[in-house]
């Protein structure tokens, strides 16, 4: 809902986030209701406006870009659809589907565990951000307007989406609109304990979510949130954990071995082996921190 964020927050997450395409953006709004509202963005340098965004109530975010190769005319497509579910206050679960009409050949090279660990890092990079800005409203206790400039350039949805909440926030529990909010009843920690207890530990400061690997159950880290729950992912991580023991034995043995033989070659020979052993050990530590430690910014770190 907030394209804007996207070339500073995920700065070569991906394949096309980079800081330096950070850049006003042009909005028109075309629908306006009680379900939600829809319309075309896209960057104010280029002619056209090639994407689509809609939102409908409860919770459903669909964005429609259209992609034109400038050689060949050939249009493509590239759709994202989000799904959000609230499971009290500060949390969510949230569903995302993407889809191309091509995919790039680049991309066939990568396994899908390397896509899903991608993704992941997207959200953790904005958890942070989301959990802190939460705490900002919790705490200030008035309408969004009060708190933050909202700039045509950037802001369009968010203001779209704050002034819907205006108008149909009497029926929700709690909200914050542009105009005006609802409080809840009840903090969190009271409606529901692991809401108060998880979100608070996540958003502790200096690392939000950052906290549990794989050792101590931490909803808020990457792998009780995701890995147990996929198959490719759980499967590349138990893999990649067997490889690993495997290679430190034989990387033992081969160690031993080279300490105990008496001719040369045979020592080179086998602290050669010990050490692409050893290569491999630290291959297979980085591919399972990669699945399944959290995107902790730089400045952040403890």
């Amino acid at each position: 809902m907030d394209p804007a964020h996207v070339p500073i927050s995920h700065d070569r997450t991906d394949w096309s986030a980079k800081r330096e395409d950070a850049q006003a953006l042009k909005f028109k709004v075309t629908e306006r209701t009680d379900r939600g509202f829809a319309g075309w963005w896209g960057k104010e340098k280029e002619e056209s406006i090639s994407n689509f965004l809609r939102f409908e109530a409860p919770c459903n975010l669909q964005n429609n870009r259209e992609i034109v190769d400038e050689k060949t005319g050939e249009k493509n497509y590239f759709s994202g659809l989000f799904l959000c579910r609230p499971s009290g206050q500060g949390k969510s679960m949230l569903i995302v589907r993407f889809g191309t009409s091509k995919r790039s050949p680049v991309a066939k090279l990568f396994p899908e565990w390397y896509f899903h660990q991608n993704a992941s890092k997207v959200f953790e990079q904005d958890m942070g951000f989301l959990s802190s800005q939460n705490e900002i409203l919790m705490k200030a206790k008035v309408p969004t307007k009060e708190l933050y400039i909202n700039l045509k350039s950037s802001d369009t949805w968010v203001a779209e989406y704050r002034k819907w909440m205006d108008k149909v926030g009497h029926g929700m529990p709690y909200y914050f609109g542009h105009n005006t909010i609802s409080l809840p009843q009840e903090p969190a920690v009271v409606e529901h304990a692991p809401a108060g207890l998880v979100a608070s530990i996540s958003a502790s400061l200096p690392a939000k979510g950052g906290i549990g690997s794989m050792h101590a159950p931490n909803l808020a880290n990457r792998y009780f949130r995701h890995v147990i729950h996929c198959k490719e992912c759980s499967g590349v991580v138990k893999a990649f954990e067997t490889w690993k023991k495997a290679l430190a034995a034989i990387a033992l043995v081969s160690t031993t071995l080279a300490i105990l033989a008496t001719g040369r070659q045979w020592k080179a020979l086998l602290l050669v082996s010990t050490a692409l052993c050893l290569s491999g050990y630290y291959f297979c530590t980085s591919a399972i921190s990669l699945n399944t430690t959290n995107f902790i910014r730089t400045h952040r770190r403890l």
